[in-house]
């Protein structure tokens, strides 16, 4: 049979419609624009659960960890379990193989992190007792003896280097947990710390030059001495004396010593009292969120006057960070608010030069603990744990601010790669959604533009990608 006038004319607006909804034309006459993202640092995200982790269920706890977008774990090596309680005649502490080391638990660990698509943090913790150049007192923890660390990280770097068969690969190295705070390691010192990271760095570059060493992961906060048995000095204070800077935004040597790490790490935990992810800390010295950009420039310099000795370029990362809900924790923030507050964080944390953050936890862990910020809540199974809208926000953190006649969004889609990211607008809480532009992602997923559009504090704006899916629906409205 011949084709008709008739079909001759549907085919000619089927192809007319395809023509213009390929040049970003919809229906209607409605341009639709596609905007570019060009080149910028990337934002990788990770998680720390030392209770998942290294429990019974933690190969269930690194899939849903990859599945909730996080491409690194932290781990806590646990020195005194791995190292032996007493050390055997013949004992080489640098030596992996040397009788008395334990690694078989901490391997099984590790392999499963790896297996699950996530590259392992391997934070370096606690002290044997016969590796104590100061011991502990009351709550406070004491000081490792520099030569022991190094041994023992040489042992570390050397067993999981990849060559053992059966043995995981691992690159990155973390020396301690919050040293600016004397339950972690006591006395605090600035000067103690250099050595150990010093330690720690030419050890684990000797066995591979490619590996990387995190350094800081500092509490937030200082805490003064005669208050309580503990202590804690201020991060800011704490970093200066570390890289022998002086005060001032303009900081000047005061010493000559320099410190070998490739990644400064920090943990900006802050009150949901003074004002979420843009508060700035109440005492000087202190670094909660809005505080960032104070300790990168401080970094900066440190670079800058070659008191940061690294063969890569220097890192910024978060390796602690999270918000507790209610539910479960009365007086946080709703789960809502806490979601908004989630993708705010991300992208607060990535303006500050921050390319890893780390989220903690995975789960909440069970009252009566204060810790109850996991992307789940509690469940006696991992695999069916009941996930928190902040989930999504960690996944496919997205923002949007509006300025007069602009939006300015930006996001990171869950493949952390190129896809053109559909922008969807809906007036209202339960409005219909439509298509108001494209954006395409970079190499890292980050995705940003300013669109022109009309919009009010009514609007609501979320993202669309090709496997991310939908990202949860942000509020026009500041603060909502």
């Amino acid at each position: 049979m011949g084709i008709t006038a008739r079909h001759l004319t549907v085919l000619l607006a089927i192809a007319c419609l395809a023509a213009l909804t390929a040049s970003g034309i919809q229906a209607g006459g409605t341009r639709t624009r596609t905007y570019s993202t060009s080149r910028t640092v990337p934002l990788r995200t990770a998680l720390a659960d030392p209770v998942l982790f290294g429990g019974g269920q933690h190969a269930a706890a690194f899939a849903r960890s990859r599945a909730a977008g996080a491409t690194y774990v932290r781990l806590n090596v646990q020195w005194p379990t791995i190292a032996p309680r007493t050390r055997p005649v013949g004992f080489v502490a640098s030596d992996p193989k040397s009788p008395g080391y334990s690694w078989t638990g901490f391997d099984a660990v590790v392999a499963s992190a790896v297996s699950a698509g996530l590259t392992p943090i391997l934070d370096v913790i606690g002290t044997p007792r016969w590796a104590y150049a100061s011991k502990p007192k009351g709550v406070n923890a004491g000081t490792p003896k520099t030569s022991a660390l190094r041994d023992f990280a040489t042992a570390l770097a050397t067993h999981y280097d990849g060559s053992t068969p059966g043995v995981p690969a691992a690159h990155v190295f973390q020396v301690w947990n919050e040293p600016n705070l004397s339950l972690d390691l006591s006395p605090v010192s600035a000067s103690k710390y250099r050595e150990m990271v010093n330690a720690v760095a030419d050890a684990v570059h000797a066995v591979d030059p490619a590996n990387l060493v995190v350094a800081g992961g500092l509490d937030p906060y200082g805490h003064p001495q005669g208050e309580s048995q503990w202590y804690a000095v201020a991060p800011l204070a704490f970093m200066r004396s570390l890289l022998c800077l002086s005060k001032g935004a303009h900081p000047h040597p005061t010493c000559h010593a320099s410190i070998r790490f490739d990644v400064w790490a920090h943990h900006p935990y802050t009150p949901y009292i003074h004002g979420g992810p843009f508060a700035r800390a109440r005492v000087p010295g202190d670094v909660e969120l809005g505080d960032l950009p104070r300790m990168r420039a401080l970094l900066n310099a440190g670079v800058r006057l070659g008191h940061v000795v690294s063969t890569h370029p220097v890192q910024f990362w978060v390796t602690e960070f999270g918000w507790n809900t209610n539910p479960p924790r009365k007086h946080a923030p709703s789960l809502g608010l806490a979601a908004r507050w989630t993708a705010e964080s991300l992208h607060q944390m990535w303006l500050s030069g921050v390319s890893l953050v780390t989220w903690f936890l995975l789960e909440d862990v069970p009252s009566p603990s204060y810790y109850k910020s996991g992307l789940f809540f509690h469940s006696s199974s991992v695999g069916q744990a009941r996930p928190k809208p902040m989930r999504t926000a960690f996944r496919f953190p997205f923002v949007a601010y509006r300025h007069g006649f602009t939006v300015s969004v930006w996001g990171r889609d869950a493949t952390s790669d190129k896809e053109l990211v559909t922008l969807q607008l809906r007036h209202g809480k339960t409005g219909a959604w439509r298509t108001v532009a494209r954006i395409r992602s970079n190499g890292y997923g980050i995705f940003k533009a300013k669109v022109k559009l009309r919009t009010s504090t009514a609007d609501w704006v979320r993202a669309v990608a090709q496997g991310s899916g939908k990202s949860l629906a942000f509020s026009l409205a500041p603060g909502s």
